[in-house]
């Protein structure tokens, strides 16, 4: 073979090698999809209480659907729409079960986004994760739904209440050393997290709570139960209740006359679903967490992200409470799910979702508190890791002292 032969042997094998290398890059970068996606869509599925005892926190559903319509006229995410599919579960368990097993036997969804409620969310997590079905941000912050071991398929989003427990023990121990303590609380893993982890931050100190009491979803009061806590003569009162009861115990202590420093869960700290029913007045001195910027606050009225958010409300949402926190929780959590579907990119199967859910690093949402960032891992599927506390005056929440990490392992 001549020398020129041979340079045109090697370039045809050169020129074959490249075009077998560039087959096999377009087939790694060749779409890749699950169940509820395509070039044009992106189902999602949750289940909501848009009716039953726990109505209002409905309306987290109706903001998030409003985000993703924004999204979707804005382009959608690479390309395409997202598809939420809410359901009403009433916040009864056996009806989650019956919807969310519509929604991926039936419907087919991706993942679920969202699914509120401890005893709700434990009722679905077993049958989710035998079906490899990614659990996204479900709304609770109950320690089982972290636990990447057991349930690789769940990943929670609210703060932790062990650890949120952890800081008003603490806070009670700094502040009121003498303090004698009355807990009221969900009769549910709900309300056993938020006992187990005051227990466990008021450690040698747990001798201060001097009475407990737990109520049922379906009872309609809990007028006896703050009777007997009255009757404690405690000085301090942790109200575990979701908004309807949470309301309730405000608003039954002023009656009373009692009048308790009241430690407020973050699940009911909103002024228009909570504390505006149970009296204003009534509602001074509460002391809670946050780690978003509370829409009733003036110090946020220049901010950007919060200047969109009512814009956004005004255009999505009209029919919304623009004051409303579980607004602005449903705006967060539906712009963290949309930041995770970008890192997807073309690979939108369950597998890859789970993937990019537990491997966000350092996000900001724009109606966070400055200073508090998302990170998760493999290993820690906690989302929320950082608040700061705050106290009602009568007319809004007011924050104060440091950002607080979350350094208990769930």
């Amino acid at each position: 073979m001549t020398t020129g032969s041979a340079q045109r042997a090697w370039l045809a094998t050169g020129m074959t090698l490249a075009a077998l290398a560039a087959g096999m890059t377009g087939a790694q970068a060749q779409k890749k999809y699950g169940p509820g996606a395509s070039d044009t869509e992106i189902k999602l599925g949750q289940t909501m209480p848009y009716s039953g005892p726990a109505s209002a926190y409905g309306t987290i559903g109706k903001a998030e659907a409003a985000f993703f319509q924004m999204i979707n006229d804005q382009g959608g995410v690479n390309g395409r729409k997202i598809n939420l599919i809410s359901y009403d579960d009433g916040y009864s368990p056996p009806k989650t079960v019956e919807q969310i097993r519509k929604l991926v036997e039936s419907d087919e969804v991706l993942a679920t986004f969202q699914t509120l409620g401890t005893a709700s969310n434990t009722a679905i997590m077993k049958y989710m994760n035998a079906k490899k079905v990614p659990m996204l941000f479900v709304a609770t912050g109950a320690a089982k739904f972290t636990d990447p071991k057991s349930f690789p398929w769940t990943i929670g989003y609210n703060p932790s209440y062990l650890t949120e427990a952890h800081v008003y023990a603490q806070y009670i121990v700094r502040e009121k050393p003498d303090a004698k303590i009355a807990i009221l609380t969900q009769n549910d893993d709900f309300g056993r997290d938020y006992v187990k982890g005051l227990k466990e931050g008021l450690g040698s100190k747990a001798n201060m709570i001097v009475a407990e009491a737990t109520y049922e979803v379906t009872d309609p009061t809990v007028d006896s139960q703050m009777l007997k806590l009255k009757a404690s003569g405690a000085d301090v009162l942790f109200n575990g209740g979701t908004p309807k009861f949470a309301a309730q115990t405000i608003k039954k202590a002023a009656e009373l006359g009692w009048t308790p420093l009241q430690i407020l869960n973050i699940n009911s700290i909103s002024v228009s679903e909570v504390l505006q029913p149970a009296g204003l007045e009534n509602s001074k001195g509460l002391i809670t967490i946050n780690y978003g910027k509370d829409p009733t606050d003036p110090q946020w009225k220049d901010d950007p992200g919060m200047k969109t958010y009512f814009q956004f409300m005004e255009k999505y949402y009209p029919a919304g409470v623009k004051d409303s926190v579980f607004n602005t929780y449903g705006y967060g959590t539906a712009e963290l799910m949309v930041h995770v579907l970008k890192q997807c990119g073309d690979d939108l199967t369950r597998e890859n979702l789970m993937k990019q859910v537990t491997n966000i690093k350092n996000f900001a949402g724009t109606l966070g508190l400055p200073g508090i960032t998302i990170t998760t891992t493999p290993d820690d599927y906690r989302v929320i890791k950082q608040f700061q506390m705050q106290r009602f005056d009568g007319t809004r929440w007011i924050l104060f002292g440091p950002i607080v990490s979350d350094e208990v392992k769930s």
